[in-house]
């Protein structure tokens, strides 16, 4: 993956000295001190105040939404991203699910003995573009090193604060019969791009990551008041396991229309060689909204006008209430099936 010139900048930690990590970079010491300082806090802070165990924020909303995620993708680098941008945009992204405006991030690390000091310094030169694209600030964080060995690299752990300045209750119990369903992008593009790096694959088009932060467009939706019943992106499972999930959440029947939901040509051919189904692989950048009716338009001009939604589509209804919902398809042959939750773990470490 090619790297803009302005990441190209020398890592602040004297690698002739220390090229890799050490245990005592996490031991509480000297070199510990030195990499939060001139590294972490070099990149991150935004404040003179003096580091301190907590940072302190300012809210100005009675409702605050609060999330914390993992990240152990394996590769650390990918088409279209890594698992820096990753570890930002995937909490700006749960946030967003709320409907929240995503302010404040905390970035633990846990690195293992031996990683490259480049090759951490790009992780955190990546966090920092992420959460500057996103419009958040990285406030607070922590560091651990592990034996060599007992780690793979790199993990990060990150929560975020958010404001909720919408009055709408956002959440699958709100959703309601006849709510329709929008779709902001293809699918897919995540999931594949990373089994593309991780197993050396090479398909004519490159497949990059959608990993995008989507905080910006379901903001403009709201500013929009376009009522919302309900919001998720599709990481883990993807589509089918999103909805199942939601329709089980909310006691409803949903069905959706196959011939409605993009894939692109590139997605779909890479699934095909490797015998996956789309529509239950990991996405970064994409959420499925419920959104009543008389909504629905609008909704899906908004969304095609913002660049992660330019392919957005109406993708199916909820029909009826049930005593225990699911999910069904309409095929692109008219024949209806049922649409089931992922079992068992179709592509591991992919987030």
């Amino acid at each position: 993956m090619s790297e803009p010139e302005d990441f190209i900048l020398s890592c602040p930690i004297p690698i002739d000295k220390y090229p890799r990590v050490l245990l005592a970079h996490g031991g509480g010491g000297r070199l510990m001190h030195q990499l939060i300082s001139q590294m972490f806090l070099a990149t991150f802070s935004h404040s003179d105040r003096a580091p301190h165990d907590a940072a302190e924020i300012h809210l100005k909303s009675g409702r605050i939404a609060f999330t914390t995620d993992s990240y152990v993708v394996q590769p650390l680098f990918f088409p279209g991203g890594d698992i820096g941008m990753l570890a930002v945009n995937g909490t700006v992204n749960d946030l967003a699910m709320s409907g929240a405006r995503p302010l404040y991030l905390s970035a633990g690390f846990i690195l293992e003995e031996g990683l490259p000091m480049e090759t951490l310094w790009r992780v955190v030169r990546s966090m920092q573009q992420a959460a500057q694209t996103a419009n958040v600030q990285i406030v607070t964080g922590d560091t651990k090193v592990v034996d060599k060995g007992k780690g793979d690299g790199i993990f990060i752990n990150t929560a975020g604060v958010g404001i909720i300045e919408h009055d709408q209750a956002i959440a699958p119990q709100s959703i309601q019969p006849g709510d329709v369903l929008l779709l902001n992008g293809d699918l897919g593009r995540h999931g594949i791009a990373i089994m593309t790096e991780r197993e050396g694959l090479a398909f004519e088009t490159t497949i990059e990551s959608d990993a995008a932060p989507l905080a910006s467009l379901i903001l403009e939706l709201l500013a929009a008041e376009i009522e919302i019943h309900c919001l998720r992106d599709l990481t883990r499972g993807g589509l089918s396991s999103a909805l199942n999930e939601i329709a089980q959440a909310a006691c409803v029947k949903t069905e959706i229309d196959e011939s409605a939901i993009p894939i692109s040509e590139e997605v779909q051919g890479a699934c095909e060689i490797l015998g996956f189904d789309p529509l239950y692989v990991a996405n970064e950048g994409r959420f499925v909204a419920f959104v009543p009716p008389e909504f629905a338009q609008t909704a899906i001009k908004i969304m095609r006008s913002h660049p992660l939604g330019k392919s957005a589509q109406i993708i199916g209804s909820v029909t009826e209430r049930k005593t225990s919902g699911f999910v069904t398809m309409k095929s692109k042959i008219g024949a209806q099936r049922i649409v089931d939750m992922l079992s068992g773990e179709q592509l591991p470490r992919i987030c």
